[in-house]
C-alpha cells in the first residue's frame, strides 16, 4: 500500500476545476447529509477547493499542496487521506500528470446529490440513517422537503404543450441550421458551462459471485435474463451494504421475483434490509461491518487443520462481531467502534487483518482496545502493505515473541496467558438441540468439543 509522500508532495502543484456548475443549494446537502459520513476535515477541504473556483466558472488557477496546507491547518497526510475520502463517496475525481519529475493533480470537484436522489441512494441513506439516528433522520427529510403541488382536488392543469404554442419551422429555416450546425456546437477541447447531475454510489459488479448465484437460481428456473444490468448494480450494492453472500442472496432474489419473472428492484432493497434487521436485531449496518474481501482471502476450501478454521474464521468475520465476540457478547463502546473505523478508512487495513490486530492489541493489554497502541501498529502494517489475515498473523507471532523475549531480557515476568472465556461465535451454536430433541446429549457434547476447538484454536495463534 503506497503512502502518501508517494503519492503527493507539498510542491506538487493542483489545479481544480468542477464538473458542471456547483450551486448553494449544495453547501446544504453537503452539510447536512454528507459531512456526518466524510468528517469534518473532508467537508472542509471540498469547500476549499471549489472556493478556489469563481463564480459561474468550472476551472481556477494553479497552486501548490503547500498553499493548500496553510489554508486548512493540516498536514499532507492528513490532505491525502481526506482526498481520498472525497474519491471513495463519489465528490471528487483526481487526475495527475509526470513530466520531468514534475507532478501535477487536476482535482474535479462532483456535485452531490440532489436530496431526493440521496435519500433514496438505497446505501448513503442507511448509512446516516444509523450514523445520526432516526430523530435527526426524520428532521432532515423534512428539511429537504416541501409541499408538493396537488395532484387531485380544486386545481386542474390548463398548461399548453409545445405544438400548441409554436409552429413548425420552414424547409428555408432548417436549410440554414444544417450550415450552421457547426457553429452551434462548442469548441474542441471546450465544453458549455452548465451542470452534469451526479450518479449514485456504485460497487463494482466483479465484486460478487454471480456465477455462484445463477447456480442456486437455475435449480429455481428463474431465467437469466432476469438479472439485468441494473438488477446487478443493485445486488451488488445490496451485498455491500448489508454484507450479504451469493447463498444468502439466493433467497432474498427470489423473494423480489414477481409474476412476470423479473426482479423487483424496490423489493429486493426491502427484501435485503429486512433480512439484515431480522439477523442483527433490527439494527441497521455501520461501514466497519465489512469482512475481508475474496480477492484477499487465502482460505476458499474447507477448513481442516486448527490453523485454517481461525483463517477461516477471521476472514469471514466483521471486526465489529469480532469484537463483541472477544467481549463475551457485549456491544463494543463508542470509542472502540471509531478506533476500528480509523483503521480501515485511515490506514485502508483490510477487515480481515483488522481482526489480527484487534486480537494482537488486547493480548498485549489485558483485553483493552487502546486508541493510540492500535493505532501505531495499524500505521506499521500498513507500511508493510500487510494484505491478508495469514500475513497479519505471522507478523503478530513475530511481534509476540520480540515482546516476549525483550521482557525476559529486562528481567521482568511475562505474565501468564488467562484461560479463555470468550462467547463462541454464532455459527457455532447453529446445531444446538432443543429442548424437546431426544439426542439433546449428544449433541451438547458435540457443541462443547466445538467450543474447546475454537478455544484451543485461539491459544495456539497466542503460542
Amino acid at each position: 500500500m503506497a503512502q502518501h509522500w508517494q503519492e503527493i508532495l507539498p510542491i506538487d502543484r493542483y489545479i481544480v476545476t468542477t464538473n458542471g456548475l456547483l450551486h448553494d443549494y449544495d453547501r446544504k446537502v453537503l452539510t447536512f447529509l454528507y459531512q456526518p459520513l466524510i468528517g469534518s476535515t473532508c467537508f472542509s477541504l471540498y469547500m476549499t477547493l471549489w472556493s478556489e473556483v469563481e463564480e459561474n466558472r468550472l476551472w481556477a488557477e494553479s497552486s501548490t499542496h503547500h498553499l493548500l496546507m496553510n489554508l486548512l491547518g493540516l498536514n499532507l497526510k492528513e490532505i491525502y487521506e481526506a482526498r481520498l475520502k472525497l474519491e471513495g463517496i463519489g465528490l471528487l475525481k483526481t487526475y495527475v500528470k509526470t513530466d520531468d519529475s514534475e507532478r501535477s493533480f487536476i482535482y474535479e470537484l462532483q456535485p452531490p446529490l440532489s436530496p431526493e436522489k440521496f435519500f433514496l441512494d438505497g446505501m448513503l441513506n442507511i448509512f446516516l440513517y444509523r450514523k445520526i439516528g432516526k430523530n435527526h433522520f426524520a428532521r432532515l427529510k423534512r428539511f429537504f422537503s416541501d409541499q408538493a403541488i396537488p395532484k387531485n382536488g380544486d386545481y386542474s392543469e390548463v398548461t399548453r404543450a409545445f405544438q400548441d404554442v409554436f409552429s413548425s419551422a420552414t424547409p428555408e429555416s432548417l436549410q440554414y441550421l444544417q450550415e450552421a450546425s457547426k457553429d452551434l456546437q462548442a469548441k474542441e477541447n471546450e465544453q458549455f458551462i452548465g451542470r452534469h447531475e451526479q450518479k449514485g454510489i456504485q460497487i463494482g459488479i466483479d465484486t460478487f459471485d454471480f456465477d455462484l448465484l445463477m447456480i442456486g437460481l437455475n435449480e429455481s428456473l428463474v431465467p437469466k435474463k432476469a438479472l439485468t444490468p441494473k438488477v446487478k448494480e443493485a445486488i451488488s450494492n445490496l451485498a455491500f451494504l448489508y454484507n450479504i453472500d451469493a447463498i444468502q442472496m439466493k433467497n432474498i432474489v427470489l423473494s423480489a421475483l414477481n409474476e412476470s419473472n423479473e426482479i423487483d428492484i424496490e423489493e429486493l432493497r426491502k427484501a435485503a434490509r429486512d433480512w439484515y434487521q431480522f439477523v442483527n436485531y433490527d439494527q441497521l449496518p455501520m461501514l466497519i461491518e465489512r469482512t475481508q474481501p475474496i480477492a484477499y482471502r487465502v482460505q476458499l476450501e474447507e477448513p481442516k487443520t486448527k490453523e485454517e478454521k481461525l483463517i477461516h474464521y477471521l476472514e469471514t468475520t466483521s471486526p465489529l462481531e469480532f469484537l463483541k465476540y472477544l467481549a463475551g457478547g457485549a456491544e463494543p463502546s463508542q470509542s472502540e467502534i471509531q478506533t476500528i473505523e480509523e483503521m480501515m478508512f485511515k490506514q485502508k487495513l483490510l477487515p480481515g487483518v483488522i481482526n489480527v490486530l484487534i486480537h494482537y492489541v488486547m493480548e498485549k493489554t489485558n483485553r483493552k482496545l487502546t486508541k493510540a497502541y492500535a493505532g501505531s501498529i495499524a500505521s506499521t502494517w500498513a507500511r508493510l502493505q500487510i494484505k491478508t489475515v495469514k500475513e497479519a498473523m505471522e507478523v503478530a507471532k513475530k511481534e509476540y515473541k520480540d515482546w516476549e523475549k525483550g521482557k525476559k531480557q529486562s528481567g521482568k515476568t511475562v505474565r501468564q496467558k488467562a484461560t479463555r472465556t470468550e462467547l463462541i461465535p454464532d455459527w457455532f451454536d447453529e446445531d444446538q438441540p432443543k429442548k424437546s430433541d431426544p439426542l439433546s446429549h449428544s449433541k451438547n457434547e458435540d457443541l462443547e468439543a466445538k467450543k474447546r476447538e475454537i478455544e484451543e484454536m485461539l491459544k495456539a495463534f497466542d503460542d
